[in-house]
């Protein structure tokens, strides 16, 4: 079977944290999380990099990310523009925000022949994630309905303590199938838990630490490229008229909609490893001792 793809959304500006994360170095030899990525992808077996970007960051780009891509990996860069919408659709006037993530995904439909997976440009995510996920993405199915996954972590490897999270809480049934995603957009650390808020701080509800979280890595079948197309058509009809400068399209959502439809199912793989990620400015030299911790026991090389 031909090697999965990797599709990794790096579209985005750093809000919180300032600045362009994705080319920003964790390490003495300029590496970003994003290269860090890249190798693990590799040797777990995928074989092609689609990078969704802005056009206004392609040369500098392509100098520092592409240019450190693995020999015997194939690249692609597609864009992801406000202005990329259907037939019959335009720009409401003083929108700038990007559609969201099922929208940057859709931008890589001309590139997409193969079972693929959706990773974030500035989340580590750990070797056992990509390693699971390829073997998943390798495994023919005669299923009716398409075999999606998702890499699910516990909560207490996701958070940060510079400040609070977003993650998708998951419920998951005794055979490891996804059945819901319920986003939480305000979660903090607390000692050995962590609490979240959906009222600016009035009220918290407890989360255990081994409470499984969405991290936005997804496995798919190229079919629902197809899918994404229909559904964002769909997506733009009702949401322009409720929120046309700030809705967007999700891929969970998407995914949640063809489980309802009975057409997919999704597996979730649980991963034990740390994820790692820069939130906010203070996190980088975290992230940055963590892999120089790695290096040292062998986890990656110095030079790759």
């Amino acid at each position: 079977m031909k090697k999965p793809a990797l599709v990794i959304l790096a579209a985005g500006m750093g809000s919180r944290y300032g600045g362009l994360k994705q080319m920003d170095p964790m390490d003495n030899q300029g590496h970003a999380i994003i290269d860090y990525s890249i190798y693990d992808a590799k040797r777990a077996g995928f074989g092609k990099v689609v990078f969704v970007i802005k056009k206004e960051i392609e040369k500098d780009f392509k100098e520092t990310v592409g240019s450190r891509i693995p020999d015997g990996m194939e690249v692609c860069y597609a864009f992801q523009k406000v202005d990329s919408l259907p037939a019959g659709f335009s720009v409401p006037e003083g929108r700038v925000k990007p559609w969201g993530t099922a929208h940057a995904v859709l931008c890589a439909k001309p590139f997409i022949a193969e079972p693929f997976a959706v990773i974030n440009a500035d989340d580590y995510y750990g070797i056992h994630g990509y390693q699971a996920m390829a073997q998943f993405l390798m495994k023919e199915s005669s299923s009716a309905k398409a075999k999606f996954a998702m890499v699910g972590y516990h909560l207490g490897n996701t958070v940060t303590d510079s400040g609070y999270v977003s993650r998708g809480i998951c419920e998951v049934d005794e055979n490891h199938q996804l059945v819901s995603i319920t986003e939480r957009t305000h979660i903090e650390k607390r000692g050995d838990h962590a609490e979240f808020t959906e009222d600016d701080g009035n009220s918290w509800t407890s989360l255990p630490f081994d409470t499984l979280v969405s991290m936005n890595f997804f496995g798919f079948r190229p079919m629902i490229m197809d899918e994404l197309e229909t559904g964002f058509s769909k997506f733009l009809s009702a949401s322009l008229k409720e929120n046309p400068l700030k809705c967007e399209y999700f891929i969970p959502s998407v995914a949640s909609q063809l489980m309802e439809e009975g057409k997919a199912t999704m597996d979730v793989l649980v991963s034990k490893d740390q994820w790692y990620g820069v939130t906010y400015k203070e996190d980088k030299q975290h992230v940055m001792d963590a892999l120089k911790t790695m290096r040292s026991e062998g986890l990656y090389p110095e030079h790759f």
